[in-house]
């Protein structure tokens, strides 16, 4: 499992370098734990749900050479096993040291260029940096933006199974943007309008394309 500073191509969070004027800026919001185990439980069951089959399938296996019961309860607890283990993959996340800036009450700071996380007083100039690279992909919801940070590079010379198991039960580790935090409407509209030409959400209906 990628930890959040492994994720963005390893450069984890960065300093943060002075924003232009025109950056779009928001009011402070608070990711909670909760909402975030809550958010990551639904997609991550609604991907993985498949897999869960496999130590079912595999509990059962016996049963073609030996009739028994016994091979039954045996897939159920093989399957109760794999659900707590990937569970606690997620609720891990908010418990890592490197994660906890993620559910800090912060303001957000974006242009073209970068996104900055301003934790506490502005006048103290504490940020972290986030350039749009490390990006992978956003979705918009009913009341929010969902901007999710890219997995870090794999060492070289890692396994192939390895790979696999980092690429299919990774955890998500996003940005939550409410639209109740911007502070106009206007606003929402530019940052919605760039992330669009980041090609992070699809382009409008008859929108012109750059």
């Amino acid at each position: 499992m990628n930890q959040p500073n492994q994720r963005g191509g390893g450069g984890g969070f960065r300093q943060a370098q002075q924003m232009p004027s025109l950056a779009i800026r928001t009011k402070k919001s608070q990711l909670t734990t909760d909402a975030y185990t809550k958010m990551v439980m639904g997609e991550v069951w609604k991907k993985d749900w498949v897999y869960a089959l496999i130590p079912f399938a595999l509990g059962l296996l016996p049963a073609i050479f030996v009739h028994s019961w016994w091979w039954l309860v045996l897939a159920v607890v093989l399957t109760i096993l794999f659900v707590l283990f990937r569970s606690a993959q997620v609720t891990g996340v908010t418990q890592m040291e490197q994660s906890k800036p993620l559910f800090e009450r912060m303001a957000f700071e974006m242009d073209n260029k970068q996104i900055l996380l301003r934790v506490g007083p502005e006048k103290e100039g504490k940020a972290m940096q986030l350039n749009w690279d490390m990006i992978g992909r956003a979705r918009r919801d009913i009341d929010a933006y969902v901007l999710y940070l890219k997995p870090g590079t794999p060492p070289e010379g890692m396994a192939a199974w390895r790979l696999w198991l980092g690429r299919t039960f990774d955890v998500p580790v996003f940005l939550h943007l409410p639209y109740k935090i911007f502070n106009a409407d206007n606003d929402r509209k530019l940052f919605e309008s760039m992330l669009r030409r980041k090609n992070l959400l699809p382009a409008e209906a008859g929108a012109p394309t750059a």
